[in-house]
């Protein structure tokens, strides 16, 4: 019976020791029901005060770090209160070695947290923005703390980690309401390049998608190619993906149909073959016989 004697007055011990805590739980739940009070109080508020300054992503992260803030000041106080050998000292002792062991844990986590913020308070990039990083070119539908999300033109979306954009350069292409686009034209040697290029030019100025008001168009001979004079023509059209798409086919079209009207070639390549010995060309005649002829 001795051992069921010991057991029953640890339990009677135990019992009395979670009396006597009692009143410091109870003031320990309500330290934390006013910290959850002041939290979403200081949320609402931070909110409130930055809501036309800041982009949404960037108004939550301030939200959550001054909420965050809060409630590890309240579970202090309610640890301390529950545990009063517990001195705030050694709490940040102890939170100071677990923050280093987590903090090689979650190395990568971490990384696009603090990159995820520098992305936040860039002003260059903005959600609806097309950008290209990496391979991936899309437009940019969010930007949150650790990742975001990039739809591409084919419609699929892309959850890029913070990091990567950080780390890699980024090109924004609508960064500007406009861009500058070039395609490549060809007019055999045989005409006037003078001429060919005037031609060019009112027909690109014609388009409606070419701003002219931003920069005049630009018409270069950048080669001899194998069959014809190139010439290089850039112009200025909107930044999206289909605007410059949509310009390139106007543009097309309309040096197609300029030149054309102007009676200047567009060659396609040509071959000119040359033999060291006279070769023998055989024909038929009518009558379904093969002679040869030597040239």
């Amino acid at each position: 019976m001795e051992p069921l004697k010991i057991l029953m007055n640890q339990l009677r011990e135990f019992a009395r020791s979670a009396i006597e805590l009692v009143p410091q739980l109870m003031l320990a739940v309500l330290v934390l029901i006013a910290t959850w009070l002041i939290a979403k109080g200081i949320r609402a508020l931070v909110d409130r005060a930055i809501r036309s300054r800041l982009r949404p992503s960037l108004r939550s992260l301030f939200a959550n770090v001054g909420s965050i803030g809060i409630w590890l000041f309240g579970l202090m106080i309610a640890a301390i209160v529950v545990f009063p050998n517990m001195t705030p000292a050694k709490m940040l002792a102890g939170l100071g070695l677990g923050s280093v062991a987590i903090g090689f844990a979650f190395k990568d986590v971490f990384e696009n947290f603090l990159a995820g913020i520098i992305i936040l308070f860039r002003r260059e990039m903005r959600i609806g923005d097309f950008v290209e990083c990496e391979g991936i070119d899309g437009k940019v539908e969010e930007i949150s703390i650790r990742e975001t999300h990039v739809r591409q033109t084919d419609g699929q979306l892309v959850i890029v980690p913070n990091a990567l954009l950080f780390r890699s350069p980024l090109t924004i292409r609508t960064d500007l309401d406009k861009r500058r686009t070039t395609v490549v034209c060809g007019v055999a040697y045989g005409e006037d390049v003078d001429r060919a290029r005037e031609v060019i030019r009112e027909a690109v100025e014609a388009c409606e998608t070419v701003d002219g008001n931003h920069e005049p168009v630009q018409i270069f001979a950048s080669e001899f190619g194998a069959s014809s004079v190139d010439f290089e023509v850039a112009w200025w059209t909107g930044s999206r993906p289909v605007d410059i798409r949509r310009s390139r086919d106007e543009v097309i079209a309309a040096i197609k149909r300029g030149l054309d009207r102007a009676g200047i070639e567009i060659p396609f390549p040509y071959r000119t073959l040359t033999f060291a010995e006279p070769m023998r060309v055989a024909s038929a005649d009518r009558g379904g016989s093969i002679g040869s002829a030597t040239p």
